[in-house]
């Protein structure tokens, strides 16, 4: 599997391969080790100090914890555990700070490329950490390769489905998802009476929601009722790390904010917690669909 290419295709791991898990927040890490285990594969767990959630869910498992600022030490980590491949997974809430960050000789050599990412964004920072790691043996792979069940399918996932007028808000919300991604903003817009009325910052996909209800009953949105939350990778966005994603909390505080539906970019959006996630918005009444990419799969 190629870089940009859709997810969900899979990944056949050959006898021996050992993988690693840098793990976040979230229930991410904690399926992608368990579809490990089913595989047969005991994951090695790498912990982002300060970030993982879910500690006790990785108490069976090898593990080491790894603070953002000591990334120069994960290519040691990595080769002494004998790791072949390696998961980005799960939430990362802050970035590393590079004044903080100790180096090592393994480092030296990509400081620039990584001082200059950190000032693109995210999605920059995130193609120098595989690039480099790949550049020294380790395959970096994505948590759908991993578990293939996690990408969401196209089409709608649930009993409800989009009316027309959700596919108004829908493709408005498309739209703007896709050029705060350009910018590497953020992933997620939410569109309601056929235009953008709140895009994700910093705050991420929750603090957006909680913003759009707070937002319900403000001037032009006085009275409109249903809209959709819309989430899509960034253009040429490394697809092996952070693809957006939902989960049973997504739903729940999508219905909080008076919303119809949630609409994912199928392939490349995963679905957390999938039959939990699809359950809730059945109890609902929410709509979720995955629709087609629209952009070239070379990721460029």
């Amino acid at each position: 599997m190629t870089r940009a290419e859709p997810a969900g295709s899979g990944l056949a791991l050959a006898p021996g391969s050992r993988v690693g898990i840098i793990a976040g927040g979230g229930s991410l890490p904690v399926e992608v080790a368990e579809g490990l285990v089913r595989q047969g594969h005991s994951p090695f767990i790498i912990l982002a100090e300060g970030e993982v959630d879910r500690e006790a869910d990785f108490a069976a498992y090898e593990q080491a914890t790894l603070a953002l600022e000591d990334i120069g030490f994960l290519l040691p980590l990595l080769k002494r555990e004998g790791i072949s491949h390696l998961v980005l997974a799960g939430e990362i809430k802050r970035r590393p700070r590079l004044a903080k960050i100790r180096p090592t000789l393994s480092l030296l050599t990509i400081i620039p490329s990584v001082a200059m990412a950190l000032a693109r964004g995210d999605d920059g920072l995130l193609k120098v950490l595989t690039r480099g790691l790949e550049r020294r043996g380790i395959t970096v792979v994505g948590a759908h390769e991993i578990v293939p069940d996690l990408a969401a399918g196209e089409g709608t996932l649930t009993k409800a489905g989009p009316k027309q007028s959700d596919w108004r808000d829908i493709e408005a919300g498309r739209a703007a998802a896709k050029a705060i991604g350009e910018l590497d903003i953020g992933q997620a817009a939410i569109a309601v009476g056929g235009r953008a009325i709140a895009l994700e910052g910093i705050e991420g996909t929750r603090g957006l929601l909680e913003r759009t209800r707070e937002l319900r009953g403000h001037g032009r949105l006085a009275g409109k009722t249903r809209g959709v939350l819309v989430k899509c990778a960034k253009p040429g966005q490394e697809l092996r790390a952070d693809l957006p994603s939902i989960g049973p909390q997504t739903v729940e505080a999508a219905h909080a904010a008076g919303l119809a539906g949630i609409a994912v970019e199928a392939g490349r959006s995963l679905i957390l917690e999938g039959p939990a996630t699809l359950a809730r918005a059945n109890a609902l009444g929410l709509f979720i669909v995955g629709f087609p990419a629209t952009e070239p799969t070379d990721g460029q």
